[in-house]
This record gives structure tokens, C-alpha cells and sequence, in this order.
């Protein structure tokens, strides 16, 4: 027997509220299926979902989802589909899930999939214990299969950050994981982890010490100078050991 989703109180957020501003640069881009008449404009479509997914800058050819592409492009299946594709997919898993908490699943998966940040915590528990219970797969399925999504992006609509009143997009102050797990690799990489490694780098240096040497003076005699005792022509003399002579 599944647990239900516990019931949370929903914040007042501006994707809650209808729109009223003009239209300008941060506005987002809607990708929609049936606006797409050309192989190009398919294309394009299926990048916005790897970025909007994927949250990567760049898709790399490995991290593609070839056959689902395929399917799309044919028309066999649903950009809903497909986004619940990429969102199940192992490139997903090795990029997003491996590195991150329930918790931080959910607050990615909310602004990926259904393109707002969490309410609040409650919404993060709640969501995070169905992560638990009914795994990953049919977490995705819930949140694709909600009335949220089918209200705002039915069957055919890419995702996207709605009503970006402020600040930079979702994907740009969202990384795709948290401190915790970056401090992790930064341990496992310099071993900052164990100050016993710094003691043995220390006792692995072959050091030579420089050691001052003192300045002869003793021989060096200092010519004078004097506007009263100096000659037209004359030549003052010094030891020779002296480094560098004076020529009057």
C-alpha cells in the first residue's frame, strides 16, 4: 500500500498568479510540437528539452537519447512522453539523481518538469517520501501525469521556467548538484579530507636550504671624495680586490 502525498499548504508564488508584464527578453521561448513544420524546428525542439531536462549548456553526443528522438520525430510519441523519457533515462541517473539528496531531487525536478521552485519545505517532504516509497520512475510519472503539468504544458509543449518576473533563469542558479557533493569530489581529488596528507607532502620535499654568505669589507678602501681635495684628471686609486674601481 503506497503512501499518500501528504498534504501541504501551496505559497503564493508568481506562476500562481496571471501575468501582466510586456513581453521582453526574459520572456521564454515556447516550443511547441505542432509548430515545428520542418526537420530544423524538430530539432530545435528536442534541444530545449535536453536543456530543459538535462539543465546542460552544451549536450554532449553521449548524453543523447537517440531513440527517443527518433520516436518523437515520427510522431509516435508526445513531447510529454519524451520529456518523461529524458527524465528516466541513464544519462539522467549518472547526471542528476547519483549526485543529489531526495530532497534536492525534488527541488530540481519541480523547476525542470514543472517549471517553478517548490512551495516550501513541506512540498519538498511530501514529494521526497513518494521518491522513497515508489521509486524514481513512477515519481517522474507522477509529476508529468499531474494536472500541474497537463494544465500548463498538455502533450505537446516543452517545459519552461513560467513567469520569470526576476532574477536569471531556473537552470543558471540551479546547478545540478549541491555543495555537498562538489566539497566530495574536491576531497577524493586533492584529499583535502585528511590532514595526514598534508604532513606526508611536507616530509616528501627535498629541501636546500640557502645559506647566507657573509660580505668581505676588510680590504676595500673608500677614496675620497671631496670637492676640495679632488684634482683635474687625477686618477684615484683603489684596492683591487675592490668590485668596482672610481674613475675621476
Amino acid at each position: 500500500m503506497s503512501i499518500p502525498l501528504l498534504e501541504y499548504q501551496p505559497s503564493s508564488q508568481n506562476q500562481r498568479v496571471a501575468g501582466y508584464e510586456v513581453p521582453n527578453e526574459d520572456t521564454p521561448w515556447i516550443y511547441r510540437l505542432e509548430d515545428c513544420a520542418s526537420a530544423d524546428e524538430i530539432q530545435e525542439l528536442i534541444w530545449a528539452a535536453y536543456r530543459q531536462v538535462f539543465s546542460e549548456h552544451e549536450t554532449l553526443q553521449f548524453h543523447r537519447q537517440i531513440q527517443l528522438e527518433s520516436q518523437l520525430k515520427n510522431r509516435a510519441i508526445t513531447v510529454r512522453d519524451f520529456i518523461r523519457g529524458l527524465a528516466k533515462s541513464e544519462t539522467f541517473r549518472r547526471l542528476v539523481i547519483e549526485p543529489n539528496s531526495n530532497y534536492r531531487l525534488v527541488e530540481l525536478c519541480l523547476k525542470r518538469l514543472l517549471g517553478r521552485s517548490s512551495y516550501n519545505k513541506d512540498e519538498e517532504i511530501a514529494w521526497s517520501i513518494k521518491i522513497a516509497t515508489l521509486g524514481w520512475g513512477r515519481f517522474v510519472d507522477a509529476l508529468v501525469d499531474s494536472e500541474e503539468y497537463l494544465s500548463n504544458f498538455g502533450e505537446t509543449v516543452v517545459p519552461y521556467q513560467r513567469r520569470r518576473f526576476k532574477d536569471r533563469p531556473i537552470n543558471l542558479v540551479t546547478p545540478r548538484y549541491g555543495n555537498y557533493w562538489r566539497d566530495k569530489l574536491e576531497n577524493e581529488r586533492y584529499k583535502w579530507g585528511d590532514v595526514r596528507n598534508f604532513l606526508d607532502i611536507a616530509r616528501s620535499l627535498n629541501l636546500n636550504p640557502v645559506i647566507p654568505q657573509p660580505v668581505q669589507t676588510a680590504n676595500i678602501s673608500i677614496p675620497d671624495m671631496t670637492r676640495d681635495n679632488k684634482q683635474e684628471g687625477a686618477v684615484v686609486s683603489v684596492n683591487p680586490s675592490a668590485s668596482f674601481p672610481v674613475r675621476l
